[in-house]
């Protein structure tokens, strides 16, 4: 296979392996070779590894999810290795989100720049749903940018069954936890598109705020961020939570305002219009019922996108 690609650089330790920025030999295309490690059982390769690397082969359709080129199998020193091989994006939306916070020139993100790339996730994610595909892991950093044509596309999608999603990373980091949904961290088993709506709005409020909304650094302490925002949920908001396996007894707090959280979203007479819509599509994507969040189909459709040439999606 390293006939093929030259590596040129380590790019990253993903969730479930190394990943190189490489080179193809016979075309100059940019690659970026992902390195999972496979536990072979006596047929070969796992068939739940095979039907999520098709699945990805199907999705990878959209140009909003990150194309996956080709499958290499390898061999080192007797032990399986499979090199996922996609088209390489030079940055992703934490490093974007970032280089408008840090730096010699701090400034919010254009809103237009948020609706478009709000737009092009709703439509990925609603392309995977639809598939019935749940990404489960969505955070900045696996949203991948071209920003010479403005484009913002899905990454890391569909190993989360078949290699399941780990709490710790490959290098030992711990995995964020600032974008899992409320059920996820109350344990529950059986959960929806729901967890993937609820990390869009995170990933959404982040873009307006240049800051993560809910930046827990274990799971109790995720949960009193998002209570102490939202309150802490009762059983006529989501019934049934009380029932949840990691359900304890926590302080009671009432909801703040959201305007708190993401203060650009304060009505200021021009654009009160689309502060109200983000406002609303926020309040919708962040329901503590997983049944009440709005689908990423849905979300296209709302108002936030009025003002958007949606002909150019």
């Amino acid at each position: 296979m390293m006939d093929k690609y030259e590596k040129l650089e380590k790019v990253g330790e993903g969730t479930y392996g190394k990943v190189y920025k490489a080179q193809d030999k016979a075309t100059g295309q940019l690659v970026a070779l992902k390195k999972t490690r496979l536990e072979m059982d006596e047929e070969g390769i796992p068939p739940t590894a095979l039907r999520e690397i098709s699945l990805l082969q199907l999705l990878s359709h959209s140009i909003y999810v990150v194309r996956l080129l080709n499958v290499e199998h390898v061999d080192k020193n007797g032990k399986p290795l499979l090199y996922l091989v996609f088209e390489f994006l030079e940055t992703d939306l934490k490093k974007y989100i970032d280089s408008h916070r840090k730096g010699v020139n701090p400034r919010p993100l254009p809103p237009s720049l948020i609706q478009s790339f709000m737009y092009q996730l709703c439509k990925g994610v609603a392309h995977c749903h639809s598939h019935g595909v749940l990404h489960r892991d969505l955070k900045p950093q696996n949203l991948l940018v071209d920003k010479e044509k403005g484009i913002l596309k899905i990454a890391d999608l569909g190993l989360g069954r078949a290699f399941t999603i780990p709490l710790k990373s490959y290098t030992h980091e711990i995995v964020t936890l600032w974008y899992r949904a409320p059920e996820v961290l109350l344990g529950s088993t059986h959960y929806s598109t729901g967890v993937d709506i609820w990390s869009v709005g995170c990933i959404f409020a982040e873009m307006v705020r240049r800051q993560a909304l809910f930046p827990g650094d274990s799971e109790l302490q995720q949960l009193l961020h998002i209570f102490r925002l939202l309150g802490t949920p009762t059983e006529e908001q989501w019934p049934g939570v009380r029932n949840l396996r990691d359900w304890h007894d926590y302080p009671q707090w009432k909801p703040q305002n959201l305007t708190r959280a993401v203060p650009s979203l304060e009505p200021d007479g021009v654009k009160f219009s689309s502060s109200t819509s983000i406002f609303i599509m926020l309040q919708k994507m962040l329901q503590y019922n997983p049944a009440n969040r709005i689908s990423a189909k849905e979300a296209m459709d709302h108002p936030y996108f009025d003002s958007l040439d949606k002909s150019q999606f």
